[in-house]
């Protein structure tokens, strides 16, 4: 078969790109070896989950807040395997609707391991009888993601120890949960367990949690999961894992150096980062580069250093998130269509979907200063919100950094109730360049919760009303 691009993985960036593509008029290809499409985040990633943090939340609501709310239920009852084949039902539902998607727009599906040939040639090795096949294809695109980075020293069998694949699918709550990592993925994870009734330790290198975010933010953040009852042990990093014993026993020492102590666990979960994923793709025989991190090497036009040869999402420099790659495989699509793709990377929204969420777009406090760019700030806190104040979930509050010369919007950060959804008025305000006073000009539905982020935006010029 002969295609005008041939995308290799079906995760948001492969299959966005592939559909793109085929509305553009391109003959389209693409080659999925998991056996369903959407990568690891609809499979094994951000979408189950979701729904188990949707699911875990309800639950402890039912528990702890109804009462004061003066709803009078009996304590909820936790069926573990209905919430994991809830989960799962989910899980299918997006699985299909990818497929269907995929066979609306016309695009051909290979099951199997890719490999590239060259360019112009991938080869498939079929999932369902091992047959060999050769696509010539004028462009190839190599979207196959992230893998979970491993802890060295540490052997994750997916049962005691385990990366985020083995925690969605827990058969049962652990008594001691030990994260090791205090990024978005261990925080996420942490909280459905600690809902559901695992006491909870943390263990980070660094010195801080949410690295990347803003520190400010996630101060805060941790005084919040504090009092929900996480445990951290920060500038600390895990040395090894006995599992001899009927309890695992994790070592951990200061980073910094000095002594060391066990703590039990029941289970144990690496969320240290992830690392691109390219084994097995012949990238090597190809004579495509890669950098010192194992991401392959691309210009501002996706395209690595052998012709007709691109490469999205999580394989590529940049966060490794969902919304990222899709806004990529779009914009190639575009480009090898003759059209003016293009992402703006300093407007890429990231989300921790814990409770509160938390939810940051462009620059950072110490982003800023380290660039030496002189920036105003305006914070609203949301215990002077009418909505979360008369709703008791007062935690958090919008932070609104500007320009101090321009008024432009360089950055936003929001803990709180649906602060995932709440960010994006202020990325489609920076999009177009807007300043905190265009913000706050805004009329703003009362009682909201946006709100906050108006109230944000008048603080910058210090003018807030409710505070």
């Amino acid at each position: 078969m002969s295609y005008d691009l041939t995308i290799i993985g079906t995760g948001p960036g492969g299959y966005v790109c592939a559909i793109r593509a085929a509305q553009l008029g391109l003959k389209v290809a693409v080659v999925e070896k998991r056996g369903t499409h959407g990568g690891t985040c609809l499979n094994v990633g951000c979408i189950p989950s979701k729904a188990l943090l949707y699911a875990s939340e309800l639950f402890e609501e039912a528990g702890h807040k109804f009462g004061e709310m003066g709803i009078g239920v009996p304590a909820p009852k936790l069926d573990l395997p209905a919430m994991l084949a809830f989960k799962d039902r989910g899980v299918d539902g997006n699985v299909k609707g990818v497929e269907f998607l995929l066979k609306k727009n016309k695009v051909d599906v290979y099951m199997g391991a890719g490999k590239i040939l060259g360019p112009g040639k991938v080869e498939v090795t079929l999932n369902a009888d091992g047959k060999v096949e050769v696509l010539e294809t004028k462009n190839i695109v190599i979207a196959t993601g992230s893998d979970v980075a491993p802890l060295p020293g540490v052997t994750i069998d997916e049962e005691r120890i385990v990366s985020s694949t083995g925690a969605l699918k827990l058969p049962k709550v652990p008594g001691k949960l030990v994260v090791v990592g205090a990024g978005v993925i261990g925080l996420e994870l942490g909280s459905v367990w600690r809902r559901l009734g695992a006491q909870v330790t943390v263990v980070e290198f660094l010195d801080r949690i949410l690295p990347g975010m803003d520190s400010d933010v996630a101060k805060s953040f941790q005084r919040i999961l504090d009092k929900q009852g996480f445990t951290f042990k920060l500038g600390t990093k895990v040395t090894g894992v006995d599992t001899k014993g009927k309890t695992l026993k994790v070592s951990v020492e200061p980073a910094a150096g000095g002594a060391a102590e066990v703590l039990e666990a029941d289970v144990v979960l690496v969320a240290i980062g992830r690392i691109p994923f390219t084994a097995g793709l012949g990238l090597e025989e190809a004579g495509v580069a890669k950098d010192a991190r194992g991401r392959v090497v691309t210009d501002h036009h996706f395209a690595t250093n052998v012709p007709g040869i691109y490469a999205i999402g999580d394989v590529i420099v940049g966060p490794m998130l969902a919304h990222k790659a899709e806004d990529e495989g779009v914009a190639l699509a575009e480009q090898l269509a003759g059209k003016a793709g293009h992402v703006n990377y300093d407007v890429i929204p990231g989300v921790v979907y814990t409770f509160p969420e938390v939810a940051s777009v462009g620059k950072t406090e110490d982003d800023l200063k380290a660039a030496g760019v002189a920036y105003k700030v305006g914070k609203f806190p949301f215990t002077a919100n009418g909505r979360t104040k008369v709703n008791n979930t007062t935690d958090g509050f919008v932070k609104i950094i500007a320009d101090a010369a321009t008024d432009k919007v360089l950055g936003a950060h929001i803990i709180g109730p649906e602060a995932g959804e709440m960010i994006h008025e202020c990325a489609v305000l920076m999009e177009f360049g807007g300043s905190s006073e265009d913000l706050a000009r805004t009329c703003h539905a009362h009682p909201t919760r946006s709100e906050a982020v108006k109230e944000a935006a008048m603080a910058v010029e210090k003018r807030a009303i409710h505070m």
